[in-house]
């Protein structure tokens, strides 16, 4: 670590590197707590990942720009202390994984003579500040909003105000009302708008707050419908006061933001914010329209006109099917911006440090990664699209479908990912797979979404996809295989606004690209003409779509090859641990916890559709599988119901471990004594849902230990 001061010339980043190469060295001497050297590598954007003795290093991108020079440094550095792959993130950063924890500091310091940062990437802070790609360029924006999310980077970065919060915050800029930066679904969302005052044009945001993905996905609420410039970041950091203070600290599933709001109410959390912002230094905050903004960019000097390509008619019918989906034209007269579709978000370096050339050739020496894992690259200049396509399809990345149909999302999962529950990235390439061969006629639409996560922690956003997958794992037997979660029916509204996508039901992992196929098969055989899938979704209703996808989570012709999951060649296995992202254990405990809360829901569709009965088996099953996720830890049987039953109160009930109102037994068998009618099922439910948190609450103080 010597030598750092005549290396870096800024002194705050060089502490900062100091800080934790001191940090690793007292951590293993054993002389600083595990708990506390987490939480300031984390900071600093170091990242346990799911193999034994590696780290994630997650790289931030202020709105995901780059140039050819910061991307070359990141290829380098990715193939001095790495796997050689970049892994684009859906909040706009790059991830280099397998990195020896020793080597964390210079790593660091190799970036930031590009000034690239690690700070804050991870941890409980303010994330990546993620924004429209199409800053700056967008024929339908009211004016660059770059400027304005770059200054709330630089303003946030380091203060000391968001530096051990209860948890992340993530904050999104859109260019327009279309808001492809998905405003709705973050803590912090703005969208621009203009106004008239006193005969001037006024720059301001609509501001949305309280917004997340997750197993508990809440939309944001509206807190201004305009705020001038000057105030969005007074008030972010009155917000983040409020947060700081009132917010949860020790139930990390429960420490968002849009927890805090739903607990005590957005009218209550806005009079708070109100209160703190009278004691802010910064009553107002003035930010330049004209530093950082989206449409910066130097063109290359050609000293002579590039030569014309000559093409096969075939290949001539590849450009343009690829000029059709993947070029957008620019506000800027003769120019275009390209899109780069990469699968899985994966790119090797060799194709990063092409990519670089190709924009000191070809184009403007800025592109952006973007919220979908891709790449666009802007300011081409018309005349050069041929040659752009060329060199990329040279590197094999000139493939048409830039965030269509054909354009999955995916987070890296079991992969390397510590929560990872299943393959999201192999099911991601087996999808693409099948769309290419069977739907590749879909290459244009941009209607349909499909999104897949690991775990219920929706890094892949699969909760705001026309069709998600969350991965999970499903008991068969003694043995449990890996499986996903379909949901239907979520997206962007437009202006701050959205919906998320609705459960339906599990499929086997290695039956979900079947399933799938099941889907759009009957989407375009029975939607009526020009019907988005959403409406269609509507129209039909859960029930329909459960009778649909039955066949690909039937248990009872269940092969050898559904317990291996795509990306291995073992038998899927517990093999989860501890992620520092959500802190909480995935394994068949909480499936089977999972499991209840399904059935409970399921319960509460019954009852709203008067079929008693059935709400009232729901819930019986409910609480079964909660006591029976509880009894794996023992050497309880579990092979009846009967067995569970007499089981939890021995082991949990009668030992005082667990405190009830009355015996298991004599609760959940009370089925068994009565004809349900609602009233009897109302109460079965409120008592279910309190044994089940009461489990859940077990559960969560045992892992803790």
């Amino acid at each position: 670590m010597q030598g750092f001061r005549t290396e870096l010339e800024n002194p705050i980043v060089e502490k900062d590197i100091l800080e934790l190469e001191k940090k690793i060295r007292l951590f293993h001497e054993g002389k600083l707590d595990e708990q506390k050297f987490r939480s300031l590598r984390l900071a600093r954007g170091v990242y346990g990942q799911r193999q034994s003795g590696v780290q994630m290093i997650r790289i931030k991108l202020p709105q995901g720009k780059l140039n050819a020079r910061k991307l070359r440094r990141i290829a380098d550095v990715a193939d001095e202390y790495s796997s050689g792959i970049l892994h684009l993130t859906t909040r706009q950063d790059i991830q280099i994984h397998f990195v020896n924890l020793d080597r964390t500091p210079q790593l660091w310091a190799e970036l930031e003579r590009d000034e690239i940062t690690l700070r804050e990437a991870c941890g409980n802070t303010v994330r990546n500040i993620t924004a429209s790609p199409f800053a700056g360029i967008d024929s339908n924006e009211p004016f660059d909003t770059a400027p304005y999310s770059y200054a709330m980077f630089e303003y946030f970065l380091r203060n000391p105000v968001c530096q051990e919060m209860g948890r992340k915050i993530k904050i999104a800029f859109a260019s327009s009302d279309k808001d492809d930066a998905l405003t709705f679904m973050h803590d912090f969302g703005f969208i621009p708008k203009l106004k008239i005052h006193e005969g001037k044009e006024v720059r301001g945001f609509k501001v949305v707050v309280g917004g997340g993905l997750g197993n508990q996905a809440q939309a944001a609420f509206t807190a201004y419908e305009f705020l001038p410039e000057d105030q969005i970041i007074p008030f972010t950091e009155a917000a983040l006061r409020v947060f700081d203070r009132y917010g949860e600290r020790e139930k990390r599933m429960a420490a968002r933001l849009k927890f805090l709001i739903k607990q005590i109410g957005a009218e209550d959390y806005m009079r708070l914010v109100e209160i703190e912002k009278k004691s802010l230094i910064n009553q107002s905050v003035k930010i330049d329209a004209t530093i950082n903004t989206g449409s910066e960019y130097t063109l290359p000097k050609v000293e002579q006109p590039l030569e014309k390509i000559s093409y096969t008619a075939n290949e001539a019918k590849e450009f343009e099917r690829w000029k059709k989906v993947n070029v957008f034209a620019q506000k800027q007269d003769g120019f275009s911006a390209v899109g780069i579709k990469i699968l899985t978000g994966n790119l090797t370096t060799a194709q990063a440090r092409s990519i670089a050339e190709l924009a000191e050739k070809y184009m403007g020496d800025d592109f952006r990664v973007t919220i979908s894992q891709n790449l666009l690259l802007r300011f081409v200049p018309n005349e050069n699209l041929e040659h752009v396509y060329v060199s990329l399809k040279n590197i094999d990345l000139a493939d048409a479908g830039y965030e269509t149909l054909l354009d999955v999302t995916s987070c890296p999962g079991t992969d390397t990912c510590n929560l990872g529950v299943a393959s999201s990235m192999g099911l991601a390439k087996a999808i693409e797979s099948l769309l290419k061969t069977d739907f590749e006629h879909l290459v244009n639409d941009r209607n349909l979404s499909i999104k897949i996560s690991g775990c219920m922690n929706s890094c892949g956003q699969h909760v705001i996809a026309n069709i998600g997958f969350q991965g999970m794992s499903t008991p068969v037997g003694k043995h449990i295989a890996p499986a996903f979660q379909v949901l239907l029916g979520g997206g962007n509204l437009s202006n701050g606004t959205g919906r998320f996508a609705e459960k339906s039901i599990k499929v086997f992992s290695k039956r979900a690209p079947e399933a799938l196929r099941a889907l759009l098969h009957d989407y375009h055989t029975h939607s009526n003409a020009g019907e988005l899938f959403n409406d269609y979704y509507d129209r039909q209703g859960a029930k329909y779509f459960h009778t649909v996808l039955a066949p690909f989570g039937e248990k009872a012709n269940v092969t050898a090859d559904e317990f291996v999951d795509w990306n291995s060649t073992e038998a899927y296995g517990k093999a989860v641990g501890v992620g520092e992202c959500a802190g909480v254990v995935i394994d068949l405990v909480q499936t089977l916890l999972l499991d209840a809360d399904e059935k409970l829901q399921d319960a509460t569709l019954a009852l709203a559709e008067n079929r008693i009965a059935d709400a009232s088996y729901h819930i019986y099953s409910a609480q079964i599988n909660a006591a029976k996720a509880l009894l794996t830890s023992t050497d309880a049987r579990t092979n009846t119901q009967k067995a569970i039953i007499d089981g939890f109160d021995r082991e949990f009930v009668d030992t005082g471990k667990i405190s009830l109102p009355k015996k298991f037994s004599d609760s959940v068998l009370q089925i068994t004594e009565v004809v349900p009618d609602k009233a009897f099922v109302q109460q079965f439910f409120e008592e279910a849902t309190e044994f089940i948190q009461t489990l859940k609450n077990y559960r969560e103080a045992e892992v803790a230990v």
